[in-house]
């Protein structure tokens, strides 16, 4: 895993971060830890929910993420079957435009 890290910035409603501070406490922890937490397990739960997946497919047949996006939210074997089936997609396109 990357150590890099980015600075971000959001506005989240005062009630869920009173409630993360808290739970910060609980663990001995702070309140960036919490929410890096909180995004790990939401992006890998995200990776296995066949509907967001779909989301994240139709995202990459549009162009708009691309394949090293697409590879980081759903795993290296699934982005290239997404990959394979877009090019697949894209010459059937190709073969049905050709016949008009």
């Amino acid at each position: 895993m990357s150590t890099d890290k980015k600075r971000v910035q959001f506005r989240a409603p005062a009630r869920l971060i009173e409630r993360t501070d808290s739970l910060a406490a609980v663990f001995g922890s702070d309140r960036t830890d919490i929410l890096i937490h909180a995004l790990r397990e939401y992006l890998r739960d995200a990776a296995h929910d066949d509907e967001i997946k779909q989301e994240i497919a139709g995202a990459y047949y549009d162009d708009e993420i691309s394949f090293e996006q697409l590879k980081s939210l759903v795993g290296k074997e699934e982005a290239a079957n997404f990959r394979v089936l877009k090019r697949q997609l894209d010459e059937d396109l190709t073969d049905e435009l050709a016949e008009l």
